[in-house]
């Protein structure tokens, strides 16, 4: 099994900037992929960002050219940089980790606030 800590929510005006942090441990051989996925409320949960252990990234289109994920692979860590923060982006953001399509797992979310 794997277990997700997530850090980094917050408050902040729109235009700020926040920095989320993901560390995986357990059985963090298995992981390929590790990213973040947020689910504002009333709203299914989407993806954000990910990217796989070769440096390989995916961006929602409402994310791109605002944030940034990176992943320290020897300390199973991922990053998201997330700048020019909107109102829109609030939600409640979750750590993904997983091997897909065999198998995934879920931090428990932190929430970022965004006020205009």
């Amino acid at each position: 099994q794997v277990q997700l800590v997530e850090s980094g929510g917050g408050l902040v005006q729109a235009g700020g900037s926040l920095r989320l942090s993901c560390a995986a441990s357990g059985s963090i051989f298995s992981i390929n992929t590790m990213g973040w996925y947020r689910q504002a409320p009333g709203k299914q949960r989407e993806l954000v960002a990910l990217i796989t252990s070769g440096g390989s990234t995916n961006y929602a289109d409402s994310v791109k050219g605002r944030f940034t994920i990176s992943r320290d692979n020897a300390k199973m860590t991922v990053f998201l940089q997330m700048n020019s923060l909107k109102p829109e982006d609030t939600a409640v953001y979750y750590c993904y980790s997983g091997s897909p399509p065999q198998w995934h797992a879920w931090g428990q979310g932190t929430l970022v606030t965004v006020s205009s």
